[in-house]
């Protein structure tokens, strides 16, 4: 089962964590049995700081990973850890954990597309490159829950990437986020089933929501859909969760019926990978 975790992210680290124990509980509790792969939402760990503050959260995150970790070891869950910052000379790379259920780190995949762009909203604009070192290889994992392909917000909108994903056998991408709400209300939603739809994947978008520390707004939203398009689980902007099993007999099928792929005339190459 995949859970998606949604809610409005702190700029304090310990907040986050405590929340994120006290989702972990009461997950474990319903779903005692259940094998559990639970989403977090890009920036999960420090969101809206002073920059600052996550520059120097980001040059000391290790032992805030190492608590992450540890969480899900305690709980017996997969994690896919949004994003934490890890810091590298004079930035940090926006980098999103796999960890598994003995609370080890099995990928990382470092945010590839930075968000340099002008947005109608209090921030209004956004220069993700002035504080982020763009990552440069593509992440795809074998786990209990299928294949699963691994992106961050802002790679939605760049199909290249997701076509090459889906080239290298993923059923299921994650794109963690935290979207901007004018943004949001036009493009989140035909976006992601655009995606899963021109792959055949099921989309999981984890989504941070409402008014943060320092005022930044973010669009909720979080959502599941399934490779045919359809939105099987959204939430709409308060904190909240959603569980879903998908149906891989269902992905099966309609790859069968509609072998995209095959008919594909086109390759997927990625210009920083040799």
């Amino acid at each position: 089962m995949i859970a998606v975790l949604q809610w409005t992210v702190s700029s304090v680290p310990d907040k986050n964590l405590a929340y994120l124990r006290q989702e972990l509980n009461q997950l474990r509790n319903k779903y005692k049995n259940e094998e559990l792969l639970v989403c977090l939402p890009e920036g999960f760990a420090c969101f809206d700081a002073e920059p600052s503050e996550l520059m120097a959260f980001a040059h000391a995150s290790q032992p805030f990973i190492r608590e992450v970790c540890g969480l899900a070891k305690e709980y017996n869950v997969w994690l896919s850890a949004g994003t934490i910052p890890i810091g590298d000379g004079d930035k940090y790379y926006a980098a999103s954990l796999l960890i598994d259920s003995s609370g080890e780190v099995v990928a990382r995949y470092n945010k590839i597309h930075l968000f340099d762009v002008d947005v109608n909203d209090s921030k209004k604009n956004y220069r993700e490159s002035n504080s982020t070192i763009a990552g440069k290889e593509l992440v795809v994992v074998d786990t209990p829950f299928g294949k699963i392909g691994l992106t961050v917000c802002y790679d939605m909108r760049f199909p290249g990437l997701f076509g090459a994903l889906r080239a290298r056998g993923a059923d299921i991408i994650l794109v963690p986020s935290a979207f901007t709400v004018p943004t949001g209300k036009a493009h989140w939603q035909p976006l992601l089933q655009a995606r899963a739809i021109e792959n055949q994947v099921f989309i999981v978008a984890a989504a941070t929501t409402g008014t943060h520390d320092r005022g930044r707004e973010t669009y909720g939203h979080s959502v599941v859909i399934s490779p045919w398009g359809e939105i099987e689980a959204m939430l709409a902007t308060e904190p909240n969760n959603i569980v879903y099993l998908p149906n891989m007999d269902k992905l099966t099928e309609i790859r069968q019926k509609m072998p995209l792929m095959s008919h594909n005339q086109f390759n997927y190459e990625f210009k920083h990978e040799q």
